[in-house]
């Protein structure tokens, strides 16, 4: 579990709970159940118009990887690399084999396969590049959903204030809830602008960086796939790819 995006959103909710309380607010304050209705269901809405269902299911399972996926490990793929260089070239490409149901990326299973199969190093090229920017396309696309998610619930938090303020000044025979009546229509506004700066933004730039991450590490790998691929030493393979791991910080 990644604990520091968890860890994020926890932060959040103290710091706006706890400044209100601070502040001499109670929490019932920030509680209005048509507020969150309005907001939620009007930016979700929005989204469903935009957005094919393709990506809006590839948003959803990229957020939940926010939070239950740790960032790739450079090293470790270095590692792998060197290591199955080292057994290409002692027992020849069939023996890596065995190495491909152990990997749980299906980018690197696939060129791993390709090597078993002895395709050329172009054809392996060019099959896995084609993944890898097609990959990163509907990533990016899923990364714009959620972006654009934080766009869309400021706008409906203005509308559910404006909603509640005409509701207030509908009762004006009552001054007494007069007060009430407009703090629980800025509810609405506060919903949708801490929604889209603490939830919504943040999860399209965690999202991007995710997937700027993982490119530049499947690149690392295609390469290090084509030395092996090429017969390289794996020493010589293992000091090419050193200069990825300034990407993994």
């Amino acid at each position: 579990m990644n604990l520091i995006s968890l860890s994020g959103v926890v932060l959040a909710v103290i710091a706006i709970v706890g400044g209100n309380h601070l502040a001499g607010g109670a929490v019932e304050d920030l509680l209005d159940i048509p507020a969150l209705l309005i907001v939620l269901g009007g930016t979700l809405a929005a989204v469903f118009i935009q957005s094919s269902q393709s990506e809006l299911s590839r948003a959803i399972k990229l957020s939940g990887m926010v939070f239950g996926r740790a960032d790739q490990n450079y090293r470790d793929g270095i590692n792998s690399i060197v290591s199955w260089c080292v057994i290409a070239r002692r027992k020849g490409l069939l023996a890596l084999e065995d190495e491909i149901d152990d990997q749980q990326d299906s980018f690197v299973r696939n060129g791993l396969q390709m090597l078993v199969d002895g395709r050329a190093s172009d054809v392996i090229r060019s099959t896995l590049e084609t993944e890898l920017v097609s990959r990163e396309y509907r990533d990016i696309q899923a990364a714009k959903v959620l972006e654009s998610m934080g766009g869309y619930a400021p706008t409906m938090g203005i509308i559910g204030a404006v909603l509640g303020l005409v509701h207030v000044m509908s009762n004006l025979a009552d001054p007494a809830s007069l007060g009430a009546g407009i703090a629980t229509a800025f509810v609405a506004t506060i919903y949708g602008v801490a929604i889209a700066n603490l939830l919504f933004l943040p999860l399209a730039n965690k999202i991007r960086s995710m997937v700027l991450q993982r490119f530049y590490y499947q690149e690392m790998m295609l390469e290090g796939l084509l030395s092996i691929a090429e017969g390289q030493n794996p020493r010589i393979i293992q000091l090419r790819l050193q200069g990825y791991l300034e990407q993994g910080h």
